[in-house]
């Protein structure tokens, strides 16, 4: 138990803060190399600059998922798109207050911002941390049966230095479809996978 708060605490607290000094770190780095007349100079600022990304291009290499915390689903349903369209605009309405979530929970605080034929655009706001997450819902009629409809859903946190997000960007998308009953439907399908969802494989749509 104590290591698994320690782990919880690092990811929510720490991380954020490495990922802080990094980037603020690689500023005052790149504004050194653009003042710096010095040959010396530059290019300890630009090895520097070299080493540090080749650090952060190998976290992402270790940790297979994006380096921003966002998550990418590509469902398939057999109705017509207007009609799931409809549907997860409904389920927007439906949850955009906190009232779902008194007893746990993320499937709440949805906000609906604009709908096309081929495009719906919301966010979510988590109910303890108040963090917002920006979602794209994109529509493409299918011509190849049973599916009529391809959505792909995608969910990206607005918080800049989110990196792991204990799959909350997934369960945003899949908890509003399931809220909905499309994924209750005949041949529905889902695609997706931890290299382009973040923790996806650690998924808990009960409690995110």
């Amino acid at each position: 138990a104590l290591f698994k708060c320690c782990i919880i605490c690092y990811v929510q607290v720490e991380l954020p803060r490495l990922i802080t000094a990094v980037v603020v770190f690689l500023f005052v780095l790149f504004v050194c190399y653009r003042l710096c007349t010095c040959k010396c100079c530059m290019a300890a600022t630009g090895t520097s600059l070299v080493v540090v990304f080749a650090v952060v291009f190998s976290l992402y290499l270790v940790n297979g998922g994006p380096l921003h915390a966002s998550c990418t689903i590509d469902w398939g349903f057999s109705q017509n798109c207007s009609s799931v369209n409809a549907s997860l605009i409904k389920q927007i309405s439906k949850w955009n207050t906190s009232d779902n979530c008194k007893n746990g929970g993320e499937k709440c605080l949805y906000k609906f911002v604009s709908a096309s034929k081929t495009e719906l655009t919301a966010t979510h706001t988590t109910p303890v941390h108040m963090y917002v997450d920006d979602l794209t819902f994109t529509f493409t009629d299918s011509q190849t049966p049973p599916t009529k409809c391809r959505v792909k859903a995608h969910s990206t946190s607005e918080t800049w230095y989110a990196h792991l997000d204990f799959s909350t960007n997934y369960c945003n998308l899949r908890n509003l479809a399931e809220g909905a009953g499309l994924t209750e439907l005949p041949n529905f399908t889902e695609l997706t996978s931890d290299k382009i969802c973040t923790q996806y494989s650690s998924r808990n749509c009960t409690k995110y």
